[in-house]
């Protein structure tokens, strides 16, 4: 009989009592992994909502987004939607159904590592190939990607003005209530910071996506080699910017990063600048940032809230609520910022106006 397998808090504990402090990409990492892992985490019953499931019409429109520069594009063959961390399976399901209308019947194929969600997606899109990274995606074929709310998840290091140094912040676990606290370390960081660095003061804080820069120069390198574009929603900035935005989210309401590693959902704010540098030296045309509310207009999401409400009309209020969480400044529109890639020799995407 098999051990059963420690939990992820005493498995981090004896980590940083055989091999010293972690980082904070490494903790953020963990967590992560174990929380995605063992459950879904979306919903009224789970820890938090996306844009996808508030309302069809999220969906749809990054689709018809898609859809659209791939028609003027000269709609090119073998096309594949390809998502990164798609949730539930929602947006997808939305996306492809729009366009379908469009007469565009992409392969659809996912990048989740969630064993729990990767069940629930082959409930909305049946016909989906799963795959653990980005690397086993299709080498022929335009890529049509989305990732909403993905980058957010990934680690970050983050390093902590000291004196007038930097260092790596790392975790430890102290003794006295076995709390997990985030430290300065040891560790003098040197070089690879951005020149706002300079004025920083005393405790300042800087985060690096050191992992999702990574992953956006390998996406952006398969479109510049297959075709293609991506659309990336997330919240975030264009930086750099000095400051922690390490944050958890338990049951709809925030809560301490560093209590209960792998049962809070970890994100930080996306640095968008790095995001697009790294399709910029892929040999991609970066579109954007926009606010999320002003593509969603720019792509007819009032005409299509009129739409639904007119044919069904018990539903209206519910329908103008989604559409105003989705779009007004004071809830998803300005926070959460969208950006677009797409090949050189294809078109530019909708919604981009500034």
């Amino acid at each position: 009989m098999s051990a059963e397998p420690l939990p992820l808090a005493e498995r981090l504990t004896r980590q940083i009592a055989a091999g010293g402090p972690i980082s904070v990409a490494h903790y953020m990492a963990e967590s992560n992994q174990h929380y995605y892992a063992t459950r879904d985490p979306l919903g009224l019953e789970g820890d938090f909502t996306t844009a996808p499931e508030i309302s069809q019409m999220f969906g749809e429109l990054v689709g018809l987004c898609l859809a659209d520069v791939w028609m003027r594009s000269g709609r090119r063959p073998g096309a594949l939607y390809a998502e990164l961390g798609p949730g539930r399976g929602t947006l997808a399901a939305d996306a492809l159904r729009a366009m379908e209308r469009a007469a565009l019947a992409p392969r659809v194929h996912c990048v989740e590592t969630s064993p729990v969600l990767r069940d629930r997606q082959r409930g909305l899109i049946p016909h989906v190939t799963h795959h653990d990274s980005i690397d086993s995606l299709p080498h022929e074929g335009p890529l049509l990607v989305v990732a909403n709310e993905f980058f957010d998840a990934l680690p970050v290091r983050q390093c902590i003005r000291v004196g007038d140094e930097w260092r790596e912040r790392v975790v430890i676990r102290r003794e006295a209530d076995a709390a997990f606290l985030p430290v300065p370390g040891y560790r003098r960081i040197e070089s690879g910071l951005p020149p706002i660095a300079a004025q920083a003061q005393d405790g300042a804080i800087i985060e690096t996506p050191i992992v999702g820069a990574g992953i956006a120069y390998a996406l952006a390198q398969r479109i510049a080699k297959q075709g293609g574009a991506a659309i990336i929603i997330d919240y975030g900035y264009e930086g750099p910017l000095l400051g922690d935005t390490l944050q958890a989210v338990k049951a709809h309401q925030f809560a301490d990063p560093f209590t209960d590693p792998g049962e809070v959902d970890l994100t930080t704010h996306v640095d968008f600048a790095v995001i697009g540098n790294m399709a910029r030296q892929a040999g991609l045309r970066v579109h954007g940032t926009v606010g999320q509310g002003d593509f969603l207009r720019q792509l007819g999401i009032d005409p299509r809230a009129e739409q639904l409400a007119r044919a069904t009309p018990a539903r209206a209020a519910e329908i103008e609520a989604a559409r105003m969480r989705l779009t007004d400044a004071a809830a998803m529109g300005t926070l959460f910022r969208v950006m677009a890639w797409t090949h050189p020799d294809w078109a530019d995407p909708a919604g981009f106006t500034a």
